[in-house]
């Protein structure tokens, strides 16, 4: 990472050093630091205001809460490196722990960005299901710089994080209004003389990515399951590697997606994830996605937003199958019928909405960078390698 990374971010005003002076810095254990507490059963409680967080996050909000000072919650059992900081009154359940922190010695948010340094899986004591207890925990040792130090490192941090949740909601709020005109134009004003047509008819192709799963490798190209999925993409850096020569073959097997293909979560949580693709992916993928390849009798962010649609999910309850895993059968998809609009309605629509996306594929390409910028200058903030002015 190079001065001008930096510089080039708003957020962060840094100055590089090839070493800090870390005669300040403390050596500590999260035991002397933080008391670490247990969560509690949610089930009896009323729906309310207060967040309830599970490992995921937000799982319902209830009428009482646990603690409403800042705290960190770490999970008892479970996905374990899943940290969350929370700074608002909550409850968080049983499968999780909170703690009151000793805000004399450390900075809740600025712990919480070193615990997120830190692999707890390696420090799992469960068999069947990952465990962490308190006396493993309570051992964890960190460094602490004063103060002073911890509160300029936190919030560089911080801008980052503030500057992503903005793009993101951003995007949501865009996005809503994509779907609010969709479902306007396309379904609440829907006509009878409209054609009706399925959906392979409107497509070159539906089929599914590979149903082969080449071996790993440490470098080479990267291969994508539904796990590496999000809203807008697929995120190349949870992507498995493959060699190089099985990635041509997937690629001559039609398994590369291209722009304005729609990707579709085809397994488990189906339809979880709906989106155009906006440029050719330097990337394969496994049959748990599935690539419709529009022959643009309607325009791909428009099919993209009928499928993402709440009354076309639960259409399609009736064409999957599998009682552990619930999969989308492709030759039934095919046939799934909707209504197409004429095209002077599309143009119309196209139009309006179009415009969002293109806004929504731009703040996604900012946070990709920030997040990047975030996750190289976290541990060298936190080594000193990296220093803020004060």
């Amino acid at each position: 990472m190079s001065k001008s990374d930096v510089a080039s971010c708003p957020a962060v005003r840094a100055e590089f050093s090839e070493g800090e002076e870390m005669s300040e810095w403390k050596e500590t254990t999260l035991g002397d630091i933080l008391e670490i507490k247990y969560g509690k059963d949610h089930k009896a409680l009323n729906d309310g205001n207060y967040p309830c967080l599970g490992s995921g996050g937000i799982m319902r909000f209830v009428d009482s809460f646990l603690y409403d000072d800042e705290s960190i919650l770490i999970p008892r059992k479970g996905t374990l490196n899943n940290i969350i900081y929370q700074n608002s009154p909550f409850w968080t359940v049983d499968t999780m722990f909170w703690s009151v922190i000793n805000k004399s010695k450390v900075l809740p948010k600025y712990l919480f960005y070193q615990l997120t340094l830190i692999d707890f899986n390696n420090l799992n004591v469960g068999s069947a299901v990952p465990s962490l207890t308190v006396p493993v925990i309570s051992q964890i040792e960190i460094t602490l710089p004063p103060l002073p130090k911890q509160k300029a490192i936190a919030s560089v941090l911080s801008s980052l994080d503030d500057k992503i949740d903005l793009l993101h909601r951003q995007n949501k709020t865009l996005e809503a209004i994509a779907e609010d005109l969709f479902r306007q134009w396309f379904i609440e004003e829907a006509q009878e003389d409209w054609e009706e047509v399925c959906l392979e008819d409107i497509t070159q192709r539906i089929t599914d990515g590979s149903h082969y799963s080449p071996p790993t490798t440490e470098e080479g190209m990267p291969m994508a399951s539904v796990k590496d999925m999000y809203d807008w993409g697929i995120n190349k850096d949870t992507c498995r590697r493959i060699s190089y020569e099985d990635y041509k073959k997937l690629v001559d097997a039609d398994c590369r997606p291209l722009t304005n293909d729609i990707l579709i979560a085809k397994d488990g949580s189906y339809l979880k994830h709906v989106f155009v693709v906006e440029q050719d992916l330097d990337i394969v993928i496994l049959s748990s996605i599935a690539i419709l390849r529009p022959n643009f009798k309607m325009h791909p962010i428009l099919l993209a937003l009928f499928l993402k649609q709440p009354s076309t999910l639960d259409q399609l309850e009736n064409i999957v199958t599998g009682a552990v895993i619930p999969r989308i059968v492709l030759k039934d998809f095919r046939k799934f019928q909707l209504l197409l609009p004429p095209k002077n309605i599309q143009e119309r629509a196209v139009s309006s909405i179009v415009p969002l996306y293109r806004k929504c594929w731009g703040n996604n390409k900012q946070i990709r960078t920030l997040e990047k910028l975030r996750d190289t200058l976290l541990p060298k903030l936190m080594s000193g390698e990296v220093r803020v002015a004060l």
